[in-house]
């Protein structure tokens, strides 16, 4: 039997939300799918926004037993990754103004005294942490569904997609109902909850804002499902 697949939404330094998904996804697959393999992917935006990153992080590269784990790389972790190569002001203003700094404050950094510097949030983040979110895909292709961060663009086949497109995209994406070859499932563009279209799955129900992280469970056929974890929202 292939996979039943449970696709997770924008996470945003939202440690408590995650670790409550995760256990509902355990639960669920026991009780309903105990007999087929699971594989879980996250969507990308571990970080930025909630206060807990550097925990989340932890939880992402440590994986659920019993589950595969694919996560793939969001606007947010792209963002923190190119200040880690430059000091530049506008990039790292870009990075902290879109909530970095909740990130640079899991990790211990003060920008108090002003100045920019990739090596010590290299050195923050640890040899770890920086070689797994280098390693980070842009997409992952499970037929039907092509699971990517913010969406593709129209009409382009998925080997010709320019990476930026991946993880930015929005009303050119958002706004399309072709057939993309594939169902799209993505995050990076938030709602009160989650959407399906024919050509589209969006997970990404607003973490921080809305105090919701959410999973769809997929199986290829069906509707898809959705598993909540609901807190307080940060913001």
């Amino acid at each position: 039997m292939e996979p039943i697949i449970y696709a997770i939404g924008d996470v945003h330094g939202r440690d408590d939300l995650l670790s409550e998904l995760h256990e509902h996804i355990r639960n669920h697959h026991t009780l309903l799918h105990a007999k087929r393999s699971a594989e879980i992917v996250h969507v990308g935006d571990y970080i930025d926004g909630g206060s807990q990153s550097v925990a989340v992080l932890d939880r992402l590269m440590t994986g659920l037993d019993g589950f595969s784990m694919i996560c793939l790389l969001g606007n947010h972790e792209a963002m923190m990754l190119e200040c880690l190569a430059t000091d530049n002001r506008q990039a790292w203003y870009t990075w902290l103004s879109n909530g970095g700094e909740e990130t640079v404050s899991s990790l211990g950094i003060s920008l108090r005294f002003g100045g920019y510097d990739p090596n010590e949030l290299a050195e923050a983040l640890g040899a770890e942490r920086l070689k797994w979110l280098k390693s980070l895909p842009l997409s992952h292709a499970i037929d039907p569904y092509i699971f990517v961060h913010a969406g593709i663009a129209p009409g382009i086949p998925l080997d010709q997609q320019q990476p930026k497109d991946l993880p930015w995209i929005r009303s050119r994406f958002l706004d399309s109902d072709v057939d993309h070859g594939y169902i799209v499932v993505h995050g990076h563009t938030p709602g009160n909850d989650p959407v399906v279209k024919n050509n589209r799955i969006c997970v990404d129900t607003g973490a921080i804002s809305n105090g919701c992280l959410t999973a769809a469970v997929l199986d290829g056929t069906n509707a898809p499902l959705f598993l909540r974890a609901v807190g307080q929202p940060e913001k």
